[in-house]
């Protein structure tokens, strides 16, 4: 079996790589390198360097391949309310060249790695029966290449599964880009004895999905025959805590003594955003294993082994408007 992982060296990614390996598959996967990072991919995958908007490249490297796992994608939700032209170019043009270029070497099935944010503002828990309402260009441009792939593979007889992670957690996760990993941003920061910058009120509440339960899933989704044409939710629905809690459990891990920053609210920030995981529970056989104090003790052990890092800002703000967050703009992280 050969599976082919766009985004091959980012977090979830190389993760899945590794999990891939062991099950002695060949692995192939691509990665501009802008949120991935070569070092934490196994020297057994062929690797390419190739952005998933170049359609004919994609072409090229996908001869022979399987099984698509389509995880690359800017997620940075909030950024992209300012930066949309990026965030709609790469996450549906992007998406696009991946699902068309599998489609024309005859894949047998393509996996999509879609993102809570397709269902917006509407009642808590999300199941996947509901009826989208994405707040955000990212959102959006999630939803939008999701009936892009229904759409291509259903003319063209390619299974396919449409996965739901959320807030995915876990050791090779960036944690030096501003934009995005709440629970990386804040350890980086505390282990820089530096306050963590929360937004709002710090009532927003999330749930937290550990790596390897999200593989757990995803491994279904892309190779058992029994599951096709389905999107699912993949990640725990018992966690839900706020923004305000996870700051006082990493503080206690940390031993992290001063307060944390609060600035204003982001916009089109959802407050309560959480899913249900009945169906991968029924489809899958899915049950959190990890619980969410293991899963950022992991968090924490990774990055205190990595060491603490400068953020980077990879990434262009488009619409420098006053809605922009200061933390951004200023660069205060």
């Amino acid at each position: 079996m050969h599976i082919f992982i766009t985004g091959v060296a980012g977090f979830l990614g190389s993760n899945i790589a590794d999990y891939y390996l062991k099950k002695k598959f060949k692995v192939s996967g691509c990665d501009t390198l802008i949120g991935g990072n070569l070092d934490y991919l196994d020297k057994r995958v062929k690797f390419y360097k190739v952005d998933c908007e170049n359609f004919e490249k994609m072409t090229n490297i996908l001869k022979g391949v399987d099984v698509v796992l389509h995880a690359a994608a800017l997620a940075h939700e909030g950024l992209s309310n300012f930066s949309p032209h990026l965030f709609v170019k790469n996450n549906v043009s992007g998406s696009t060249s991946v699902f068309t270029a599998a489609i024309i070497n005859k894949v047998k099935r393509i996996v999509y790695c879609s993102s809570m944010a397709r269902y917006g503002d509407i009642q808590n828990p999300f199941h996947e029966d509901d009826r989208p309402n994405p707040v955000d260009p990212y959102g959006i441009s999630k939803l939008a290449a999701e009936k892009l792939l229904i759409n291509l593979c259903e003319t063209n007889n390619i299974q396919y599964n449409i996965a739901v992670p959320h807030n995915i957690i876990g050791p090779k996760q960036k944690y030096d880009d501003p934009f995005r990993n709440v629970v990386s941003i804040m350890t980086n920061l505390m282990l820089q004895n530096r306050k963590p910058i929360i937004y709002g009120d710090g009532e927003q509440k999330r749930s937290f999905s550990d790596i390897d339960d999200c593989i757990f899933c995803l491994d279904k989704l892309l190779l058992d025959q029994n599951i096709n044409k389905q999107i699912l939710n993949i990640g725990p629905d018992e966690n839900f805590i706020t923004i305000n809690d996870l700051y006082k459990i990493l503080s206690n891990k940390l031993q992290f003594n001063l307060p944390a920053e609060y600035h204003l609210d982001r916009p089109n920030e959802v407050k309560h955003a959480n899913c249900s995981s009945e169906k991968a529970r029924k489809l899958l056989g899915y049950k959190t294993s990890v619980e969410l104090k293991d899963s950022i003790q992991k968090v924490v052990d990774f990055i205190k082994m990595e060491g603490p890092k400068k953020f980077k800002y990879n990434y262009k703000i488009e619409i420098d408007s006053e809605l922009v967050p200061i933390t951004w703009r200023e660069k205060k992280f």
